[in-house]
């Protein structure tokens, strides 16, 4: 087990939380995902193109009638929310020579990209989907510049990180990330969600091992308990915290014996699902960033997916931490929750 997990955190400290209570915030590293997103819609269906007994000639054209490119990846998304609540959060990544403007937006708002690779000869990773008026879609995913996150290390920081978020890139690169880590006595956290599949049982119960939080949907959470034949008490065992999302049901929060369920906050419209959790991700982060309590760090993860889901795109909502206390005040009744946060 990693030895963080034990205890063995810097000065003796028992936890991560005690940990950064004598820092009073953390030196947040995000790795995983940077992404160009294409968005495509078809005025038709596809279906009624396709026929059945000519599949192994299959040759296809679809005029779109529309089409936004939208800035994504998990690890730039949830450096986004954090840089709108004020911190400046580091991302570790690569991405492609198409990425100068991507980088000026992330600095404008608050992310540290001196630890982001562009990659000379590739493109950033890059997903495009066209969807039809009956929501099939035919996507494509390009990984790009994202292959190359394996030439990345904590080691080339000038700092080490008081905690690394390892999120979804490539399969080989997660792995020798977790490795480090545990290596180096860096806390993680373990966020493998789009990865799992690619991820085998064996991978996934390493990064499961020690790390101080687990990030995943139900669904997900699903599928890492097939793929490594855990029980959801064994992850809870080796964990600090377990961080579920489940969508309208809110989110529950497992650390050691106590469950803590966490209510959505109602929108004030729906616009688009995309990014949701990167952005509870963003939240949560802030909270737990300055020691705050566990249950306020769901709830802020809860207000800021919110945020997210009533506008469209993965990087579209717009806060400043002055705001975000407002509506987190009038929803949970508790106007001093986040004074104590810059």
């Amino acid at each position: 087990m990693h030895a963080c997990a034990e205890g063995n955190y810097p000065s003796g400290r028992q936890n991560l939380h005690e940990y950064v209570d004598e820092a009073q915030t953390m030196n947040i590293v995000l790795t995983g995902s940077i992404a160009f997103d294409y968005l495509m819609t078809f005025p038709g269906r596809f279906r009624d193109h396709i026929l059945p007994d000519q599949l192994e000639r299959l040759s296809l054209s679809f005029l779109v009638e529309r089409m936004t490119r939208r800035r994504g990846g998990v690890a730039a998304n949830i450096a986004y929310t954090l840089g709108l609540l004020g911190e400046r959060p580091i991302v570790m990544a690569t991405a492609g020579e198409d990425f100068a403007e991507y980088r000026r937006w992330l600095e404008d708002h608050g992310v540290d990209t001196a630890a982001i690779l562009e990659v000379p000869g590739l493109y950033t990773a890059s997903f495009f989907v066209n969807t039809d008026e009956t929501q099939a879609q035919i996507a494509s995913f390009y990984a790009g510049a994202m292959a190359r996150a394996g030439d990345l290390s904590f080691a080339d920081l000038d700092q080490k990180p008081d905690l690394a978020v390892i999120s979804p890139t490539d399969p080989e690169a997660m792995q020798a990330y977790v490795r480090e880590c545990k290596q180096e006595g860096i806390p993680y956290a373990f966020d493998p969600s789009q990865q799992i599949v690619r991820l085998d049982g064996h991978a996934l119960r390493a990064g499961l091992e020690g790390c101080s939080i687990l990030f995943a949907n139900d669904y997900e959470l699903s599928l890492i308990l097939d793929k490594t034949e855990l029980k959801l008490e064994d992850i809870i065992a080796s964990t600090e915290y377990v961080v579920i999302t489940r969508g309208e049901a809110g989110a529950a929060i497992y650390h050691q014996r106590s469950e803590i369920r966490l209510p959505v906050v109602p929108p004030n419209e729906i616009v688009d699902p995309t990014g949701v959790g990167d952005a509870f991700r963003g939240g949560f982060l802030k909270g737990f960033a300055h020691n705050l309590d566990i249950e306020t760090c769901g709830r802020m993860g809860a207000l800021a997916a919110t945020w997210c889901l009533e506008n469209e795109g993965t990087q579209a909502h717009h806060f400043d931490l002055h705001s975000f206390r407002e509506r987190y005040a009038q929803h949970f009744d508790d106007v001093d929750a986040l004074s104590g946060i810059g």
